[in-house]
C-alpha cells in the first residue's frame, strides 16, 4: 500500500470523527437539536418556571371586585328594613277569640244578674256589667251550675261570636240560658233555686234567680258571651 493511499484513509477517518464529534455535542438526548430558548417563552417565563399571564387593566369588571363590594342600595335593602315596621295584630287586637288584650271579667271585677225573660220562651238571660276601673275581657261562656247538678249545660257552637267581647267600665255583656224544651221533650226536670256562675278565669258569681226558682231538663243549654243582649238571646 502507497503512502497516499495511507494518507487518504487517515484524512477519512478523521473527517468522520469530527463528524461524530459535532452531532454528539448539538444532540439534546432526543435526537433535536437545542438551540434554546425561544424568544416567546422568553419574554412570558418568570424565575421560577411559572408562566403568569399580564393582568388586564383594572376597569371594575373582574368577578372578585364588583362581587365583594356592595353598592349603597343593596346595602340598605339588607338591613332587615323590609318588614321592619312595627307588626300589626301582634296579639292586642280583638279580630277573634283566641287572643285577648286585657284582664279577664270574672266575679271579682264584674256583677252577674240572671233575668227571666218571656221572648223566647223558657230562656233566662245572664247580663255581666264590668264594675272596674280597666277594661276586661269576656271570653267563652258561662259555666252554670243550677241548684244541686253535678254538671254544668253545654254551650251551642253556633253561638260563637267573631270577636272578643271587650268590656269597658260600666259596660254589660250577655249570654242566653235555653232552660227547658217548649214542647215539654225534655227529661229529668226540676226546679232550681240556686245558680253559680264561673268564668274563662278568676272568681265566681252567684246571681240570684226568681223567687220560685226556675225549671230546667236535660234541654239545658248556654250561648257564647255576646257583646249584644239580641244576640244572646237568638238562640
Amino acid at each position: 500500500m502507497s503512502a497516499r493511499t495511507v494518507r487518504t484513509r487517515l484524512l477519512a477517518a478523521s473527517t468522520v470523527a469530527l463528524a461524530a464529534l459535532a452531532l454528539t455535542a448539538c444532540d439534546n438526548g432526543k435526537g433535536v437539536r437545542d438551540e434554546g430558548p425561544s424568544a416567546a417563552s422568553q419574554s412570558s417565563a418568570q424565575p421560577g418556571g411559572s408562566t403568569t399571564a399580564k393582568p388586564a387593566a383594572d376597569s371594575g369588571a373582574s368577578t372578585g371586585g364588583s362581587a365583594a363590594t356592595p353598592t349603597k342600595g343593596s346595602a340598605n335593602g339588607s338591613s332587615g328594613k323590609t318588614g321592619g315596621g312595627k307588626a300589626t295584630g301582634g296579639g292586642t287586637g280583638t279580630g277573634g277569640t283566641g287572643g285577648t288584650r286585657n284582664a279577664a271579667c270574672n266575679g271579682a271585677n264584674t256583677r252577674t244578674t240572671a233575668t227571666e225573660v218571656s221572648r223566647p220562651l223558657n230562656h233566662l238571660l245572664l247580663t255581666v256589667t264590668n264594675t272596674g276601673s280597666k277594661n276586661c275581657d269576656l271570653t267563652g261562656y258561662p259555666i252554670a251550675r243550677f241548684g244541686e247538678a253535678q254538671s254544668v249545660p253545654p254551650v251551642a257552637e253556633q253561638t260563637h261570636p267573631q270577636a272578643v267581647v271587650t268590656l269597658a267600665p260600666g259596660e254589660s255583656g250577655y249570654a242566653g240560658v235555653l232552660l227547658s224544651a217548649g214542647d215539654g221533650s225534655g227529661g229529668n226536670g226540676y226546679t232550681a233555686k240556686t245558680l253559680v256562675v264561673g268564668f274563662a278565669k278568676g272568681a265566681t258569681s252567684t246571681p240570684a234567680l226568681p223567687a220560685k226558682g226556675v225549671y230546667v231538663d236535660d234541654k239545658l243549654t248556654v250561648t257564647y258571651w255576646q257583646q249584644s243582649l239580641d244576640d244572646a238571646l237568638s238562640y
